[in-house]
């Protein structure tokens, strides 16, 4: 009777044992088709979130290698994290509508201040003093403005692409350049003021 018993007993543990031995293949699938759906919106509008929801999804995969290569396999934390990466994505495909406008939001601020600066610069610009050996540079700030006006109707075309992110930083780099051709100026102006 008590051969019986611990026979039963081995085979119930043998059982749990392979259970949790047996890569979690459904678990792997919903996770990379949950983080692939997400991912796919998310590198748009909300590109750190897309980077986290697939450094999870590969965390995942890196305990399920770990798992594989083990004697005694067991997989539960793999399938948490699994579970966890899948969750996130879903959360992530949920909040993409708000985090795309305000994606859009931010690149039309960005570009509503390289416009302010560009036209700070344009006014500055034209008060600039005209003396011997400054037309040269003048005209120099002029054409470097007309590249600021340029990347401004490009800023434009982003935002309509829906490419806020690139907006963003075009926006970005021609408001600095036209603060930079401001600061040109008044330090030309000053130089003029003291002579």
């Amino acid at each position: 009777m008590k051969a019986v018993k611990y026979l039963l007993l081995g085979l119930i543990a043998a059982a749990l044992f392979v259970g949790c031995g047996k890569q979690p293949t459904q678990d792997i699938e919903a996770a990379k088709a949950a983080v692939d759906a997400a991912a796919a919106d998310a590198e748009k509008y909300a590109p750190e979130d897309a980077k986290a929801i697939k450094d999870s999804l590969q965390a995942a995969m890196d305990e399920v290698k770990t798992q594989d290569g083990k004697t005694f396999k067991n997989y539960g934390k793999a399938k948490d994290m699994l579970t966890k990466a899948k969750s996130d994505a879903e959360a992530l495909k949920t909040a993409i509508p708000q985090k795309k406008e305000a994606a859009k939001n931010n690149a039309i601020s960005a570009q509503d201040a390289a416009k302010t600066a560009a036209q700070d610069a344009k006014q500055l610009l034209a008060k600039a003093p005209k003396g011997k050996g400054s037309k040269a540079d003048i005209e120099a700030m002029k054409a470097d403005l007309k590249g600021v006006d340029e990347s401004l109707a490009e800023v434009q075309k982003l935002i309509e692409g829906e490419n806020y992110g690139e907006a963003i930083n075009k926006a970005n780099a021609a408001k600095e350049k036209a603060g930079s051709i401001a600061e040109q100026v008044k330090q030309a102006q000053e130089k003029a003021g003291k002579k």
